[in-house]
């Protein structure tokens, strides 16, 4: 089965940290939303402590077109997505020498902040020394749940071709969708919560020779993956494309919908695989915001150390949209052992799921 050989993540340099963007939303919408205090507190109960945009916070309390902010997103992703996979092949956490851009064979491109034709990968591949026959997948709109899907199609990749290597890269530069006219709970919601960052994945086939840069004595390996979509529940997350951008969608259903649906999606995915929620020593799940992860916990029944990881994600880094799951899945990366079992799972717009089984096997 394909393997996951490296991961490799990068952050904006604008680093914020949670209590100073209280009094900055605040002072913004304070005039037209006289009634904000009300919704300042979701900003400390969501235990977010850091974050990092792309711009210094005084930029958000400016007026940008679509146009200027979309140009922003394409040279930032282009930034973060370069310095995510220059760490991802030159991981000394797991790799024992740097992997060259020419043994790369494909490279599968996640986002949904932001539009650009040619794809950011396109760019990726004029700047590095990329294979001109490299393959390119660009993903968009998949929100929270791209990250995941993402594996999932490397996943597909690899095994028809065991010989690649697949590069997965996701980004996203949530900060950039902000809009300081909408007074929306969603708009409130999304500014306690999101953030930017970007991330790479290795994906190997069994026939790749790169197994042989692995530090590990054993490497978590893909078994099956699951993709669910929710009929009739295309309103429950998305982005609303309005002239001066995009607008967040959140319904207040959310943690109810993932306390009543999942459980059986899971439990299903896992007794075709013969695997019980039990065998899974490791949870890889996206931290959509503290009351997702409740809901994690409240449907599948686990104990909250099996969130710790994701939640102390969500503290450093609030939710970064579909690269947030594989900043998550690096920290499981350093600590698997032989044998034990990994769920990645991660949520988004459709309203859908995305899991991956993984199981860490000897190298």
């Amino acid at each position: 089965m394909p393997l996951i050989l490296s991961v490799g993540t990068a952050v904006p340099e604008h680093k914020i940290n949670q209590e100073n963007i209280v009094p900055f939303v605040k002072e913004l919408f304070v005039s037209k939303y006289p009634s904000i205090d009300r919704l300042l507190s979701i900003f400390q109960n969501g235990e977010i402590q850091s974050r990092y945009l792309s711009k210094d916070l005084s930029w958000y309390s400016e007026t940008h077109s679509f146009e200027e902010k979309n140009q922003t997103y394409v040279e930032t992703a282009i930034q973060l997505s370069l310095e995510a996979l220059k760490d991802c092949v030159a991981n000394k956490e797991f790799l024992s020498s740097e992997i060259s851009f020419d043994e790369i064979d494909g490279i599968i491109f996640v986002s949904s902040t932001g539009i650009s034709t040619p794809t950011i990968d396109a760019h990726i591949a004029n700047i590095l020394p990329f294979k001109s026959s490299i393959k390119r997948i660009p993903i968009w709109g998949l929100g929270c749940a791209g990250g995941a899907s993402g594996i999932a199609r490397a996943f597909d990749y690899c095994k028809a071709h065991p010989e690649s290597n697949i590069l997965l890269i996701t980004v996203e530069l949530c900060s950039l969708t902000f809009q300081k006219e909408d007074l929306s709970k969603s708009n409130i919601i999304g500014t306690s919560l999101f953030a930017d960052g970007a991330a790479a994945v290795l994906v190997i086939g069994d026939e790749s020779k790169l197994k042989e840069r692995t530090i590990h004595v054993a490497l978590p390996s893909i078994e099956q993956t699951h993709s669910t979509l929710m009929p009739n529940s295309l309103d429950v997350m998305g982005w609303d494309v309005r002239n001066s951008g995009l607008f967040v969608i959140f319904s207040r259903d959310i943690p109810s919908i993932i306390k009543n649906w999942l459980e059986p999606v899971v439990s299903n995915f896992l007794s075709v695989n013969n695997i019980m929620l039990n065998d899974v020593s490791h949870f890889i799940a996206h931290p959509g915001g503290k009351k997702v992860l409740d809901a994690y916990i409240d449907s599948l029944e686990i104990d909250e150390t099996k969130t710790k990881i994701s939640l102390d994600i969500l503290k450093k880094y609030g939710n970064m949209s579909s690269c947030t799951v594989l900043f998550v899945l690096k920290e499981f990366m350093k600590i698997g052992k032989k044998n034990e079992h990994g769920l990645l799972c991660a949520l988004g717009p459709g309203f859908s799921s995305e899991l991956s089984l993984l199981k860490w096997v000897e190298c």
